[in-house]
């Protein structure tokens, strides 16, 4: 048994009562031995045994606001819910409840390559019992697709880089993009922060914020330097990598 916060069972429990959530599967951080206690998320993946209808959507809400109000209060744990049957489709959408809310989103191609190669099951099958082998390529391909896809979106939208956690974000995510790129391996968000763009004081500052420590930076400097970042690193990555 993998260490985790209890939170993260009492919620297995809950999804195991339902009958249809077959199995609960660990990326994220706290597949890569990276967790930060109520700093980190807690990326979770629920395989189900049909359709999430909105009947299922409807409990579900009401199971991860119990949750969010209580033992799970300030950790973050979201999930993504996904049918066996849509496993294999890349682009299917599916409902999943990140910070407070449930939206419709696919399960990306890094939290696929993070659960092949370093998730575990908190019930149900392990990962590499339902996805197949994520290669060096196939990780490639995700990165360019993050970098392409919604970064490139945000890169279009400097003011969005006023929020300190976007700011943040987006200095770890570029410095994981490129490195994926350049090697087909994935890089936790603690590493990401020596390898990103950031100068030295940043990185200080950053090393702090993921310890928990509240460390704020400055706002604009900040903004500006992680937005620079993004717009060279999506302008960098427009050409799709060579197949092996």
């Amino acid at each position: 048994m993998r260490s985790r916060p209890g939170a993260v069972d009492l919620f297995s429990a809950e999804l195991t009562t339902l009958g249809w959530a077959t199995d609960l599967l660990v990326a994220g951080s706290l597949a890569t031995g990276d967790y930060r206690p109520t700093v980190s998320d807690l990326d979770l993946v629920a395989i189900t045994d049909g359709p999430v209808t909105s009947a299922r959507q409807k409990v579900l809400t009401g199971l991860h606001r119990h949750l969010d109000a209580g033992p799970a209060s300030g950790l973050q744990l979201g999930c993504v819910y996904v049918p066996e049957s849509q496993l294999a489709d890349p682009a299917a959408t599916h409902p999943t409840w990140t910070h407070g809310r449930l939206v419709q989103r696919i399960l990306s191609g890094i939290t696929r390559a993070e659960l092949v190669r370093h998730g575990f099951a908190v019930h149900g099958r392990e990962p590499g019992d339902l996805l197949p082998v994520f290669t060096h390529h196939d990780v490639r391909v995700a990165a360019h697709a993050e970098l392409t896809g919604y970064w490139s979106w945000a890169a279009r939208r400097p003011w969005i880089w006023l929020d300190p956690v976007i700011a943040d974000l987006s200095l770890t995510s570029m410095a994981r993009g490129r490195h994926a790129l350049h090697t087909g391996e994935l890089l936790s968000k603690s590493l990401a922060i020596e390898q990103s763009a950031a100068p030295p004081w940043l990185k200080s500052q950053l090393r702090a914020r993921r310890n928990g420590l509240p460390t704020p930076s400055p706002r604009l400097r900040t903004a500006w330097l992680s937005w620079r970042d993004t717009r060279r690193t999506v302008k960098t990555a427009h050409t799709p990598p060579p197949p092996p």
